[in-house]
């Protein structure tokens, strides 16, 4: 343990001797055990304190009921003079970190002091005033440094603010996209006796690319289109509604599913500036008194075919390259006649293509073996199951693709 008197020497330095005496004379010199409060906040208290060994911890009650800490001092240091000046309350509260121990003096004994010792009296001054523009200059840089957390406190708040707004913006233009491709996909189909019609669509994301629709030709054909945009982007909507738009009008200039579908395939070309955007597409001109299809695939998937009475199915195959991205293209068209009872189911990819939570994908199989079970369903009992298996079967995997399903059934 440092001596007292040294400890006196390096606080007060360039006092005599006599002086430095003087001083330790109205000392008294007390150990603390470790949180001894020396002082306290608020209270009026008449000693002054120089730390002879040991360490203090100084804090400051904050208005919220909780304090903070001010700074630390230790052998060599003193504290309480300030109160022995101005007469004040204790302006911070003084507890012991360690075992310490200290030198102290009275208010009454340090008077006297200084009234006998002028030196003295100009010592303390010097340290005081060193004690003061540190504490300055602690506080200065704690400003600074709060000042630079509070700018950039703002500035990352502003930028929240922004990307908050950003995405308010950004999803509100979703739903908007989203409302606009749901008007695209029909809610009711065309009445045609002898025959029902059921789709439904749900998008992986908030808009998805795939496209269903029957549509009125004339009084003696109906169309029926299944189409699946690559990518499920915004831009991807947007490419499936001129699909739609292309379809609708060049259905009614001819009943060759061929002719209509390389037609739209041209347009697709003249409109659409992105390489990676194409369409798969099922498209098949159904007479319905007959029950006679024409129809292509343009790489969609093969639609299946439920035969009334027959065990199995059949898949509708034609060979045919997908939609608006290469100029050469080329489609079979290719015809089969639906029977009374007979069912004819279109879907997406994203059927098979589903995966649960092992990763496991649904497969064409699994579906094929829904449909043997629901063969003899109507229409909508048959779309909402191939849904309600699908669902089912993935459970809280996510969605990767849009799911679209539609369903052309002939009455018994």
């Amino acid at each position: 343990m440092p001596e007292a008197l040294d400890i006196v020497k390096k606080v007060f330095d360039g006092l005599e001797e006599n002086e430095i005496q003087a001083m330790m004379s109205v000392a008294e010199k007390r150990t603390h055990p470790t949180g001894t409060v020396l002082v306290r906040e608020g209270r009026l208290e008449h000693t002054f304190y120089i730390i002879v060994d040991g360490m203090v911890a100084i804090s400051r009650q904050l208005q919220d009921g909780g304090s903070r800490h001010l700074n630390s001092r230790g052998a060599g240091e003193f504290f309480g003079e300030m109160a022995l000046i101005d007469n004040a309350p204790r302006a911070a509260t003084v507890v012991t970190t360690m075992e310490t121990t200290v030198l102290e003096i009275s208010e009454h004994d340090f008077n006297q002091l200084l009234r006998r010792n002028p030196a003295v009296a100009t010592s303390m001054l010097r340290s005081i005033t060193a004690t003061l523009r540190a504490n300055d200059q602690a506080a200065i840089a704690d400003l600074s440094r709060k000042n630079i957390e509070l700018t950039k406190a703002y500035a990352d708040l502003k930028a929240a603010q922004a990307e908050i707004v950003a995405k308010e913006k950004l999803e509100r233009e979703l739903e908007i996209a989203a409302e606009l491709q749901r008007s695209l996909l029909p809610t009711v189909f065309p009445t045609v006796p002898g025959w029902t019609f059921a789709g439904n669509n749900i998008p992986a994301r908030t808009i998805g690319g795939d496209l269903y629709d029957v549509i009125r030709i004339d009084d003696d054909h109906v169309g029926l289109l299944m189409a699946d945009v690559s990518d499920k982007s915004i831009h991807a909507a947007l490419f499936m509604a001129v699909t739609r738009s292309l379809f609708l009008p060049e259905s009614r200039r001819s009943l060759s599913p061929r002719t209509v579908a390389l037609e739209v395939h041209r347009n697709l070309m003249e409109v659409s500036s992105a390489d990676s955007m194409f369409v798969t597409a099922f498209y098949g001109v159904l007479t319905p008194k007959t029950g006679h299809l024409r129809y292509v695939r343009a790489g969609q998937d093969r639609p299946i075919w439920l035969h009334k009475g027959q065990i199995g199915y059949t898949e509708l195959d034609a060979q045919g390259r997908f939609l608006g991205m290469l100029d050469v293209l080329d489609l079979e068209e290719c015809e089969v006649t639906l029977g009374r009872g007979d069912t004819l189911v279109m879907y997406s990819d994203g059927v098979p293509d589903a995966v649960n939570l092992k990763d496991e994908p649904y497969t064409l199989e699994r579906l094929s073996k829904l449909l043997e079970t629901h063969r003899n369903e109507p229409a909508g009992k048959i779309c909402n199951t191939i849904f309600d298996d699908v669902f089912n079967f993935r459970d809280n995997a996510p969605a990767f693709d849009d799911i679209t399903v539609l369903v052309a059934r002939a009455d018994d």
